[in-house]
């Protein structure tokens, strides 16, 4: 199914792990930044429900390597769209589907997850233009959820999974045809140290690539 609106495709990444950093300040951003980088994370949003959202994504696009994925979370207005297209922001992120988001974005070049539940949801997504679909709450759908809406899904959609989201999942969600994972809490919560994120991210990156028939760098 091709979308009625301009369409930025899920970017190729070596791992489809993107870490949600809830609750992040800007003057903890670059620590936990370069912690994530270095064990091989590619994809970092910032909840704007988080303190100084828009300046700690600033400070994210300008920090990260060249390739990395960096934008919002949480994203529900267009007029969110736009201002985080404006601090240089590239992914979109939502917990819902909304037309006026997903069509801004798309018109933006940003690439955007919209959050679905639903076979409804999943084909308005993409009929709207979204790069991938945002299983969420995926630890509430499980893989026979998932599953069973992928069955109906256009060949080559990207399914992500996120929301009680840990490594354990990963075989699993990728055997019913889940590519990408959005990490939170088992990744970083409010007031954790740069270094005990680093500990969670080699963990996650080792587990993702096991699942997925690799050998970790």
């Amino acid at each position: 199914m091709s979308p009625s609106s301009p369409f930025a495709p899920w970017p190729t990444l070596g791992r489809n792990l993107v870490a949600i950093l809830r609750g992040v300040r800007p003057d903890e951003i670059d620590a936990i930044a370069d912690a994530l980088t270095d064990a091989g994370f590619e994809a970092i949003e910032v909840p704007l429900n988080s303190p100084d959202a828009l300046a700690s994504v600033a400070r994210l696009v300008a920090r990260s390597p060249k390739g990395v994925l960096v934008g919002a979370g949480t994203v529900i207005t267009r007029e969110e769209v736009e201002a985080v297209a404006g601090v240089g922001g590239r992914l979109i992120v939502s917990p819902n589907v909304d037309e006026a988001v997903v069509r801004t974005a798309a018109k933006l070049g940003l690439v955007t997850m919209p959050g679905v539940f639903t076979p409804t949801e999943a084909f308005e997504a993409l009929r709207y233009g979204a790069s991938a679909l945002k299983f969420f709450p995926a630890s509430v759908l499980g893989p026979r959820g998932i599953g069973a809406v992928r069955a109906v899904l256009p060949e080559g959609t990207v399914m992500g999974a996120v929301g009680g989201i840990t490594e354990a999942d990963f075989a699993p969600l990728m055997a019913v045809g889940v590519s990408a994972f959005g990490l939170g809490t088992s990744l970083y919560r409010p007031g954790d140290a740069a270094g005990e994120v680093a500990i969670r991210a080699r963990a996650a990156v080792a587990a993702y690539d096991a699942a997925n028939g690799r050998r970790a760098a």
